[in-house]
């Protein structure tokens, strides 16, 4: 059905100019609904244009009364519920609603969920990938980066949707044929408020899954996920998984579900035993759906994973720089560590989240023989470990120094990892324009080095 078939949609305010803010207004436009846009800050000239010239109502600079002249209010991935609006929005008895209880109603085939604190890019894309290998048509949208709003009323067999907390904060009725949540760990506390409303947020995909979907979580979340019943498998590196589990098996090098062979590691080109779990996820979902799996394990072996995730920039001297500028939180960088072999020259720093760096210090001693500390939060890493008794750590302030100082220390058979367990906005854009600058700087000062030596 289309927009305007819903109750009380012949109009609608849309709060956030942002991408998913922007791919919902247009949406909605589409299918003939009066659209206002309300930002907080300036839209900018271009984006103001095209906006007008779709006929568009916006406002910029503040939400004001004008919003509550809509029939719905809807709420643009991200939106904030602190924010001072959504308190004269519950004065006013009005209920806004979520960006994917909006736009789900209007997706065509079968909707798989992935979230989790990190992989969720790499499993969502793989899953994307071995399904269009099996022959289906199939699309991957929502936080990945193509907002949901943008594949409305297309027509497809699978959409596997990556949803993030804050997408998943505002869902009260939106279903999916599936749900996978590829791990847990302490991220995006400064909006949450505090662990305990990350993972109610991140549980929040498990209801959506509901009576006759399934669900593919960690063995080690199912307590925390409250994810009990006949339609949860659960992923160990164990042989104790039974009928509903996903079992990796180091010693055979095998990944089995409910005892049979699903693939084997060999299978899969990718860095690091996470990267092993987030392909035994998507080949669990894709086995459940129904799918051929025969085409989908050949399928492995071609997939290109999303950049700057453990990915491999070159290979200089025997030294392997790896591009992992997408691991923003504690648990992502320990994750990176511990799964890639080799002797490890740490990148860490940038602009924190408010996790505890001490968490740090043990991994670094088993993994890392040296730490670059770069960006706003180098101080404190600094004293951290410094207390913690990690002494081989060097302070470089920014990229192109600590680059320079990963390879004059990099020997023969180790990793040069940038792996923040920071946000990158102390000096980039994003973590991609930080990843970019790291490969780019690999390549130059690698270069310089072969030239000096030659």
């Amino acid at each position: 059905m289309s927009v305007c078939e819903q109750p009380h949609c012949s109009s609608i305010a849309v709060l956030g100019a942002g991408v998913s803010g922007l791919s919902i207004a247009f949406m909605a436009r589409r299918m003939g609904c009066d659209v206002l846009l309300s930002e907080m800050r300036e839209i900018p000239p271009d984006v103001r244009e095209i906006l007008g010239a779709s006929d568009i109502r916006y406002e910029s600079g503040g939400h004001t009364d004008r919003i509550f002249d809509s029939e719905r209010i809807v709420l643009g991935s991200g939106f904030p519920p602190y924010a001072d609006i959504m308190k004269k929005i519950a004065d006013r008895g009005v209920t806004p609603l979520g960006e994917i209880d909006f736009v789900m109603p209007h997706i065509q085939g079968r909707v798989i969920g992935v979230t989790g604190s990190n992989g969720k890019t790499t499993t969502a894309s793989l899953l994307g990938h071995l399904l269009r290998s099996s022959g289906h048509n199939a699309v991957v949208a929502g936080n990945i980066g193509r907002p949901l709003a943008d594949v409305a009323g297309e027509g497809f067999d699978f959409v596997v949707v990556e949803l993030s907390s804050f997408q998943l904060h505002w869902v009260s009725h939106a279903k999916l044929a599936g749900a996978i949540v590829t791990n847990l760990a302490p991220d995006h506390i400064d909006w949450h408020g505090s662990y305990d409303k990350y993972t109610a947020a991140k549980s929040r995909i498990l209801n959506m899954a509901g009576e006759g979907g399934f669900s593919i979580v960690q063995n080690r979340d199912t307590e925390i996920l409250k994810a009990h019943g006949g339609g949860v498998f659960t992923l160990d590196w164990t042989e104790n998984g039974g009928e509903r589990g996903v079992t990796l098996n180091s010693d055979e090098r095998v990944v089995k579900m409910g005892g049979r062979e699903l693939f084997r590691f060999e299978d899969v080109k990718l860095l690091g035993f996470h990267n092993m779990e987030n392909a035994a996820m998507a080949m669990a979902a894709l086995k459940l759906l129904g799918c051929d799996e025969a085409s989908a394990r050949s399928a492995l072996s071609t997939f290109t994973p999303p950049p700057h995730r453990c990915s491999l920039v070159l290979i200089s001297n025997g030294v392997r720089y790896v591009d992992d500028s997408k691991g923003t939180n504690i648990a992502a960088t320990i994750t990176a560590m511990r799964s890639i072999d080799g002797r490890k020259i740490v990148i860490l720093g940038g602009r924190g989240k408010g996790e505890n760096y001490a968490e740090l210090v043990q991994p670094l001693k088993d993994c890392a023989k040296s730490a670059i500390l770069i960006g706003e939060a180098a101080s404190e890493m600094a004293d951290v470990l410094k207390n913690g008794d990690y002494l081989n750590y060097y302070e470089a302030g920014e990229m192109e120094s600590a680059v320079r100082t990963a390879v004059s220390l990099a020997e023969p058979g180790d990793v040069v990892l940038l792996s923040p367990a920071c946000t990158s906005w102390d000096a980039y854009r994003n973590y991609n324009e930080r990843g970019d600058h790291f490969a780019s700087l690999v390549l130059k000062c690698t270069q310089e080095t072969e030239s000096a030596g030659r």
